[in-house]
């Protein structure tokens, strides 16, 4: 099953399921959020699925309207923003055949020859599936943000004035919820583009935390459940009616050096992470991008990120600064 997050033609919020070919969205009764949702499924010690199909209404609605008028919502939310924090973890994906076999030939060297990015990476490929019960090897991390970066989809990806480029980052991203007694449940899976800087990050790898460039978007759609192991798509960044670029792409725990509950443990093993209330929404690694390809985004371009296991497509335009570049100078009190 999957959920999206919609305000209806009254401006109202409301949580609704796809039909099954993607034409209207059936809304879930007396259920303003998807957050609402799953803290009742956590009280009642039942399964979200289960809740939702108890609260099915008859309430219909064209999908495309809504995406139309611009009505999506990110598909999981929190009503204090500064509770709704974003993160993410890199250098976890394989990629495509010829990239791997690129990288093995990279990573026969001696491991003092190899760079730290290669060096962690290597480190996944040995380590980051461990056998059930066994801790894994921890991955590259990094916090984007709260709930204030967070784009709907539909909606333009800022680029900022600061920046030297804005470009696609193609993941899946885990949505959770922390109960009451500090347990993380995860909610479901959904599209994102984590959305950076690459031009900066590749200048030095430790411009990384510079170059999040703290918006991204993810949905529209939450998948319920578990993720398959061989997630596959395609990429696109769309300028006017043509692709200027185009790729398939590859997740799931097949196609990572990492599983995802071991990124997922290498999370919240931070007691920080595990405080009652709060939504966690976190990227799993890019699995490809326009930048991979030296392709630029223009301010009106359209990043595109879809995959049948996600229902529509993730779709969010580049769009301008809204502030220009200026010095902040900090004064004592």
């Amino acid at each position: 099953m999957r959920l999206v997050q919609y305000r209806n033609a009254f401006g109202q919020r409301c949580v609704g399921v796809p039909s099954d070919d993607g034409k209207h969205v059936q809304a879930v009764a007396d259920t303003q959020s998807v957050y609402a949702l799953a803290r009742a499924a956590l009280a009642s010690n039942s399964s979200l699925e289960r809740l939702v199909r108890d609260r099915m209404s008859t309430q219909q609605e064209s999908y495309e309207q809504i995406v139309r008028e611009r009505r999506l919502l990110p598909p999981l939310d929190h009503p204090d923003a500064a509770r709704w924090l974003v993160t993410g973890t890199g250098l976890s994906h394989l990629g495509s055949a010829a990239a791997r076999d690129s990288m093995h030939a990279k990573l026969q060297q001696d491991e003092t020859q190899l760079t730290d990015s290669m060096k962690i990476f290597k480190w996944g490929l040995e380590g980051g599936k461990p056998e059930p019960g066994k801790i894994g090897v921890q991955p590259e991390w990094f916090y984007k943000g709260d709930g204030r970066c967070v784009v709907a989809p539909e909606q333009p990806l800022e680029l900022p004035a600061y920046a030297l480029d804005g470009g696609d980052e193609v993941e899946v991203v885990g949505l959770y919820v922390i109960a009451d007694d500090g347990t993380p449940w995860r909610v479901g899976f959904a599209l994102g583009n984590e959305y950076a800087d690459h031009v900066m990050e590749r200048q030095n790898y430790l411009y990384l935390a510079h170059s999040k460039l703290r918006q991204c978007s993810y949905g529209p759609e939450i998948l319920l459940g578990a993720l398959p192991r061989n997630v596959t798509g395609t990429a696109r960044l769309l300028r006017g009616s043509e692709a200027i670029w185009s790729e398939g792409w590859l997740s799931g725990d097949d196609n990572m050096a990492h599983s995802i509950a071991n990124l997922e443990h290498h999370h919240f093993k931070y007691a920080d992470f595990r405080r009652p209330g709060d939504v966690h929404v976190h990227f799993f690694g890019a699995a490809t991008g326009s930048f991979t390809k030296n392709v630029k985004a223009n301010v009106g371009d359209v990043f595109e990120i879809e995959s049948p296991v996600f229902g529509r497509p993730l779709r969010n335009p580049l769009g301008p600064a809204k502030e220009s570049v200026r010095l902040f100078e900090i004064k004592s009190l």
